[in-house]
Order: structure tokens, then C-alpha cells, then sequence
């Protein structure tokens, strides 16, 4: 047992089996003075004492003496009697973590165009590496347990998905994107998210060096339920409006019952469709159809339905009376100008002689016109020249 403890301290790497790791901590932190330690060509040493970082060894095989590497001198363990040290050794990965894969809930969001609360989801892959094992070590081996890949590749995930879900509800509510549709928009999400989340990670020493197949999408009832207001709104469009739509549904679900000899198609059913069949077929004598809302703005939509313009309203029959051309006054000739005047006028707009006379003998009415009395027969005297 001794010889073995004498080899195993005598060389310091990271075993075979914690190839795959991003960070292998050494589980003895008394180091023996001149035993080697062996760093992989993409890797780094980090030795950390009270707290801090007191020096890092480069890949390659070093041997552990204070005048090689002047660090060690700060954590001599002096109860050895100086032949050993005293500190935490952490092997960091430096080359590339591929194929990691994340996904999970984004938020709940409300579809600007239809109003739903939906919840969105995202998956995808992506790539890391440590660009700096210090501020990994520091800064984060107090949030997560930094030698553990899952806690560390889970916390990485929570920053890339905070990351794009604040550019994409951001673009969900100014109404530039539609909830349907997302996929086309995947290139410039990877690229936006990828930075905003790298810029959250600077600081822990950790980069995202690739984003991809990136796919954001509903969840099962919330996309189902979208959908089939998607293709009711279209349906409804066709139809002329909602009432139209429902009407024509139950009429096909009627007609399909009838199809199968009757059997799905109850007294009551079929007494309901009837009905409708009824209306419909008195559709001048009922309300005008409440129109469809425009379209929704669904990946492939049409512009919307646009009501016809209202007819003009109908004059009615005392406005038709007075809109009717007044009927021509009657006249009379005047007997000293032959001028036209308005019957029952006491004289002549044209020439002042008046329009009334009376006859010499018996004061009979006589006419402009008249050259003997109707009554007597005496003869009228002509007016006086103008």
C-alpha cells in the first residue's frame, strides 16, 4: 500500500477517465515537493490556495520545486519540513466541447395576433470551451460544482435560454414576428443568442463558440390550439362570416349522418339543421352576417376579409314629393298687351291695366278678354290706350 501511495504521489494528472471532463480536480491537496505533474496538450493546471489563484502550468510535464516554478514557494507546507505543498490542483479542458445538447421552456407569451397565451419552448446544440480556467474556478466553483459536467453544461443552458428568450419575445410583442412561422427566423435567433448569452459568460472564462439547430416551437395543446383558430378564421373568411361557417358545418355533419343511412343523425339533430337550412334560405329577411376579423397575420394568410360598402339610403315619400317638379301656374291673356298673367291677378305685371271689369248695363263680372256682357249683351268698351 505504501509503494502505491509512493507512485501516486510521485505523479499528478488527470486520469484516463476524466478525459471528458471540463474541470478534474486532484483529490489530494498535499502535493509531494519534486513529484511531476503531467498537463495535456488541451489543458491547464490551475493551483488555487486560500481562495486564490497562485499560478497555472501550461500543458506539458513540470516538475514540482519552487525553483522551477517560483509560485510554490507561497504554500510550502512547512509542517513537512518543507517537502511538500499545500494547495488545490484543478485540470481545465481548453479544447472544444461539441454536441451539448439543451433545451426547455422559454416563456409564456401572448400572441399578438389572435391574443392566446402560449407557452414556447426551445431546443438546439451547441459548442464551449474555457477561455480563461482562473475565472471559471473563482467565479463560478461557489454557484455549481465546477468538476461536475451536467452542472456545469446545465447552468451554461439556463444563460443561453434566458438569453433567447429576451430577443424573442422581444420581437413576438413589438408584432415584427408571427408565433407561426418561427422556424425562418432560426438563423438570426442562433446569431443574436449566441452573442447576448457569450456576454453573460465572459466573466465566468466560458464562450459558446457554436449554436445550432435551433428550434423553437409550441407546446402540443398550445400549437393545436392555434391551428384550428388558424384554419376557422380562414374557413370562416371563405364562408362570407362565423354565422355562415357554423351554418354550412352543421349542414355537412348533417349530410354525412344521412350518408351513413341515418344512424348518426338524431331527430333532434336533424330538426336543428333543418332550422338553419330555413334560415338560411330566408337570409333577406335576416340581419346582415357580422364579417370576419381581418386575417391574423398566420405564416401563408390573405389580407383579410373587406366588407362591401352599405347601399345608399332611399329618399322617402315626403322627400320624394318635394324633389318632384312643381306643377306650371295657370294664366290669362291680358286684353291690353296680350301678356300672360297669373289667373286671379287684380292687374297687368306687363302693362298695369286692370284684369277685372264690369259691364255698363248690368255690373255683371266680366272677363280681360270679354267684348260683350254674357249677362245683357251690351258691348264692353275698349281700355284706354297705353
Amino acid at each position: 500500500m505504501g509503494i502505491l501511495n509512493e507512485a501516486r504521489r510521485e505523479f499528478i494528472a488527470a486520469p484516463d477517465s476524466a478525459k471528458g471532463q471540463i474541470v478534474f480536480k486532484w483529490p489530494d491537496q498535499n502535493i509531494r515537493k519534486y513529484a511531476r505533474a503531467i498537463v495535456e496538450p488541451d489543458a491547464q493546471a490551475v493551483f488555487i490556495s486560500q481562495g486564490q489563484v497562485m499560478g497555472m502550468l501550461p500543458p506539458g510535464q513540470h516538475t514540482l520545486d519552487a525553483q522551477e516554478l517560483p509560485f510554490l514557494g507561497m504554500f510550502v507546507d512547512w509542517a513537512s519540513g518543507g517537502n511538500a505543498f499545500k494547495a488545490e490542483i484543478y485540470f481545465v479542458g481548453a479544447r472544444e466541447f461539441p454536441n451539448l445538447r439543451f433545451g426547455g421552456r422559454l416563456d409564456e407569451v401572448q400572441d399578438p395576433q389572435t391574443g392566446l397565451i402560449v407557452t414556447l419552448r426551445s431546443f438546439g446544440e451547441y459548442a464551449l470551451r474555457v477561455i480563461d480556467p482562473s475565472r471559471l474556478i473563482l467565479n463560478l466553483v461557489g454557484t455549481v460544482d465546477v468538476t461536475n459536467n451536467e452542472a456545469v453544461t446545465a447552468w451554461v443552458t439556463q444563460q443561453l435560454l434566458k438569453a433567447t428568450r429576451t430577443m424573442v419575445t422581444t420581437q413576438l410583442m413589438s408584432g415584427a414576428w408571427p408565433i407561426l412561422g418561427l422556424s425562418m427566423h432560426s438563423p438570426e435567433i442562433e446569431v443574436a443568442a449566441m452573442a447576448a448569452a457569450n456576454s453573460e459568460l465572459a466573466s465566468y472564462g466560458i464562450t459558446i463558440t457554436r449554436l445550432g439547430n435551433l428550434d423553437i416551437n409550441l407546446d402540443d395543446d398550445d400549437n393545436a390550439r392555434l391551428k384550428k383558430l388558424a384554419g376557422d378564421t380562414a374557413y370562416s373568411r371563405l364562408a362570407g362570416g362565423f354565422l355562415q361557417a357554423a351554418q354550412a358545418e352543421a349542414m355537412q355533419g348533417a349530410g354525412e349522418g344521412m350518408a351513413q343511412g341515418g344512424a348518426g343523425v338524431t331527430p333532434m339533430f336533424f330538426g336543428a339543421g333543418m332550422g338553419m337550412a330555413g334560415q338560411m334560405m330566408q337570409a333577406p329577411a335576416q340581419a346582415a352576417p357580422v364579417p370576419p376579423p381581418p386575417a391574423p397575420g398566420f405564416a401563408g394568410g390573405g389580407q383579410g376579409f373587406a366588407p362591401a360598402a352599405p347601399p345608399a339610403p332611399q329618399p322617402t315619400a315626403p322627400a320624394q314629393a318635394s324633389m318632384a317638379p312643381a306643377a306650371p301656374a295657370s294664366t290669362v291673356e291680358c286684353g291690353n298687351c296680350h301678356g300672360q298673367v297669373r289667373a286671379g291677378a287684380k292687374f297687368c305685371d306687363s302693362c298695369g291695366t286692370p284684369m277685372s271689369k264690369h259691364c255698363t248695363n248690368c255690373n255683371a263680372d266680366l272677363s280681360a278678354t270679354a267684348k260683350f256682357c254674357a249677362d245683357c249683351g251690351t258691348p264692353v268698351a275698349p281700355p284706354p290706350s297705353a
